[in-house]
């Protein structure tokens, strides 16, 4: 069973867990970064990467984001077009960039930490 990113993930997009995806199946949404549960290998390496507690083994989502399991599920359907998540240090870099989706992301969130 993959792992969820959850609602905590929203308006933080920290991308720590990226770093750390040996299979690279983080994408990026609009508001919320997605785990592809077809690509996730269950390794757990970014569970503890997140600084906000927003990724969680399938059967252990807390009950008021279980919708978050077919979100994410929805997001990565076949065909999808989302782009795969840049490692922290490129969308870090990328919040400065006038116009980048890192730097409207943040204009949108400011940061929370």
């Amino acid at each position: 069973m993959a792992y969820i990113v959850a609602e905590p993930c929203i308006g933080t997009k920290d991308h720590a867990c990226v770093d750390v995806c040996p299979v690279e199946c983080f994408y990026e949404g609009e508001e919320i970064l997605w785990i592809h549960p077809e690509e996730c290998i269950d390794c757990a390496a970014c569970e503890p990467e997140c600084p906000v507690a927003a990724i969680f083994e399938a059967t252990q989502v807390p009950e008021q984001w279980q919708h978050f399991i077919q979100q994410n599920a929805d997001a990565c359907k076949d065909g999808h077009t989302l782009p795969v998540a840049v490692q922290r240090a490129v969308w870090e870099a990328q919040k400065e960039e006038e116009g980048s989706e890192a730097n409207l992301y943040y204009k949108k969130y400011p940061a929370k930490h």
